[in-house]
């Protein structure tokens, strides 16, 4: 696996919030809290990490599954989390794990601050209590750095999730630029984004995949981003940077 710098965390202007990153094995973090949690963040991350990998050992196919993957009865909770998602919108559990990390380690970082921001690969979860901005970053599109998303407090805790052809070490099948979605389970969030984005051939896709994405229970808002095209659904507010 090759690392790409992620240089759109550089983007972050707001300073009321202290930052740090943690990383484990392929799991990089990048952490905003109202404090320095570093040391507690490790130990959940290698918390809900530990599972996964050790479910993996035993049933290899999980990791390379494409599709739904049957689990049994005694699975950890993420992995089950991680298996509901996939089934919801037909793709492999794995595409829900960036998610499903995000949203376990932050829920437990709130026990320490009222607000927290984990963001994993383009995937975020987000309990905040002021509204916040997330920029928007498409690759070459022309939308990347010009537009951004209002996040207010109701809305929150609240999962944010990118998939993308161009964009991070994802796997997808289609051509969106940038597809985020919105959804209270950060690993539907996850997984749908991958679901959504496979559906995206070009601009002609971006109705049909909308209309996809409303018909998935638990789904809060879509935004689709080809070349030049942008697609919206449900609670998405664009602002201009």
């Amino acid at each position: 696996m090759v690392y790409e710098p992620r240089t759109y965390r550089r983007w972050i202007k707001d300073n009321d919030l202290v930052s740090f990153t943690i990383a484990v094995k392929e799991t990089d973090l990048y952490i905003r809290a109202r404090r320095n949690l570093q040391r507690k963040a490790l130990k959940a991350l290698l918390k809900h990490r530990a599972p996964v990998e050790n479910y993996i050992k035993r049933h290899p196919a999980f990791l390379a599954a494409l599709t739904p993957f049957p689990i049994q009865d005694d699975a950890p909770q993420i992995v089950k989390q991680m298996a509901e998602a996939a089934e919801k919108v037909g793709v492999g559990p794995m595409a829900a794990v960036a998610g499903a990390i995000a949203e376990c380690v932050g829920r437990e970082l709130l026990t320490f601050s009222p607000e927290v921001i984990v963001e994993n690969g383009g995937d975020l979860f987000l309990k905040i209590s002021k509204q916040r901005v997330v920029g928007v970053y498409a690759g070459m599109s022309y939308f990347t750095g010009r537009i951004a998303l209002e996040i207010n407090p109701e809305q929150t805790p609240l999962g944010v999730c990118t998939s993308s052809r161009t964009v991070g070490h994802s796997l997808s099948f289609g051509q969106a630029d940038a597809v985020i979605v919105l959804s209270r389970s950060c690993a539907l969030a996850d997984a749908a984004a991958t679901a959504i984005g496979n559906l995206i051939d070009g601009p002609d896709d971006i109705s049909s995949a909308i209309e996809f994405a409303q018909h998935v229970d638990g789904l809060v808002g879509v935004a689709i981003i080809t070349d030049e095209k942008m697609g919206l659904w449900g609670e998405m507010k664009i602002c201009a940077v």
